[in-house]
């Protein structure tokens, strides 16, 4: 064959440009995929802020008749999206990390292709934004994630790259970047949450897909901070208390939420065996006339992500005490009523609501307050406190707080810890994960030849 080659040099060539394919195709794939991401996570952005604009122009403002239209336009939206996730697009309700997290569980691509699709990322961004429009207390953070992560699997057909478990870590921590232009809290989600025993050699391809999604964002968004730049700095000789109580109340309230959801949730699967699409409906229903009613009882404040609010009070205008109540009973009824939409937002908003409480009490600053109460509810919610403090951190352009930051962080996850010994979104996962079982043994039983009956 050696002598072939030298003595038809064309050959020769041949085989270079045939390995440089091979060798080149596979990551150009994986570079456009990445791309990709960044491009439609600011199309959803872009989308998903027009709706929530949209359903308060809709409403109208506080005492005109329209105030009441929520009454009917949640739960109908509600009714509407849940009905669409179960007949049309399964496994697209919810945040969409556990349906992450649970691909990277399973080993078969068929299983795989039930939870992360493009076809899923239709229905996960059509659907986030129509419950966005009806008021619906979610955020699109969380989707994004399921929406990156399926992207990058569709790439990973497509070019012939066989590392299915790092490219959706790398695809789930490019839609985290992405979301929030968030580069090093989409590294550290990947290594904290999504993956936690994380390989070694997916860090080139979480680097690369961070880099290439967040370029692609920048280049239509600019460099921005999510929620703006705070330029407070806690005083650990006067908010030593402030931490301290934003840290375990915050931790313990986290929980809450936590434990509620998880039990919530399993309870209604277990109500919806038998009829399953219409308990479902009324479940959603159910959920979204209470989102609806909360919401009108509070001024309208609870609607949607609740990023409005939270910039306000780390700007250093406290919000209501009642706001983080109001805002916890509309997050967990969302999250129990079967539709699309993340927790990432409306998190960080209850957090900032208590801890701009927690300020008022302590007399503290506004903006200190509602950093650390983010903190500590955050990290109560997903048990994850490198995430929690780094990506507060990153939406706030403000690294004076690092270590207070840190403290209400760990004092959050530590007190969650003791109260949900199980982290939310692992928790759930593993609904998609005996799913996917579930499923295989079905297939396999229809499939089995019958067995002769015995004389």
């Amino acid at each position: 064959m050696a002598g072939v080659s030298r003595r038809y040099p064309m050959l020769r060539r041949t085989r270079a440009m045939w390995v440089s394919r091979r060798v080149w195709q596979p990551r150009l794939v994986f570079w456009i995929g990445a791309l990709a991401i960044g491009l439609v996570s600011v199309g959803f952005a872009v989308l998903a802020d027009k709706a929530q604009d949209l359903f308060h122009a809709l409403t109208g403002a506080p005492g005109g008749w329209r105030w009441y239209l929520p009454l009917l336009l949640t739960p109908a939206g509600f009714v509407f999206c849940a009905w669409m996730a179960s007949a049309f697009f399964p496994n697209s309700q919810g945040s969409g990390i556990p349906q992450a997290i649970a691909a990277r569980h399973l080993r078969d691509d068929d299983d795989r292709t039930y939870l992360l699709s493009l076809k899923m990322v239709a229905g996960k961004i059509g659907l986030t934004i129509v419950g966005l429009f009806c008021g619906a207390s979610i955020g699109r953070e969380g989707p994004t994630v399921q929406v990156g992560a399926s992207l990058m699997l569709q790439a990973a057909r497509w070019g012939g790259l066989t590392q299915a478990r790092g490219l959706i870590l790398a695809g789930s921590a490019a839609g985290i970047a992405a979301a929030f232009n968030t580069p090093l809290a989409g590294i550290v989600f990947a290594i904290e949450e999504m993956g936690r025993t994380y390989e070694a050699r997916t860090n080139g391809l979480v680097l690369t897909a961070v880099i290439l999604a967040g370029l692609a964002s920048l280049g239509l968004l600019g460099n921005y901070t999510y929620f703006g730049v705070s330029h407070d700095t806690v005083s650990f000789a006067s908010d030593a208390g402030l931490i301290v109580a934003c840290g375990v109340i915050g931790g313990a309230l986290g929980a809450a939420f936590s434990v509620l959801t998880l039990k919530a949730t399993r309870r209604i699967r277990r109500w919806s065996r038998y009829t399953p699409l219409k308990r479902t409906l009324l479940i959603a229903a159910v959920c979204g006339f209470l989102v609806a009613a909360v919401g009108l009882a509070a001024g309208g404040l609870t609607f949607g992500t609740g990023y409005a609010q939270a910039r306000s009070a780390i700007e250093g205008t406290p919000l209501p005490w009642y706001f983080f109540i109001a805002k916890f009973v509309a997050g967990v009824a969302t999250g129990i009523a079967g539709i699309p939409g993340g927790i990432f937002a409306p998190s960080l908003a209850v957090g900032a609501g208590l801890g701009s409480a927690l300020g008022v009490l302590f007399g503290s600053s506004a903006g200190i307050a509602a950093l650390l109460g983010m903190a500590g509810y955050f990290a109560g919610v997903v048990q994850a406190p490198m995430t929690a403090f780094v990506i507060i951190l990153e939406m706030t352009g403000n690294h004076d707080n690092v270590i207070a930051l840190m403290c209400a962080s760990m004092l959050g996850y530590g007190t969650a810890r003791m109260i949900s010994h199980e982290p939310l979104y692992h928790a759930l996962s593993r609904v998609y994960i005996a799913d996917a079982i579930r499923r295989k043994r079905a297939e396999t039983a229809a499939t089995a030849p019958a067995q002769p009956e015995a004389a």
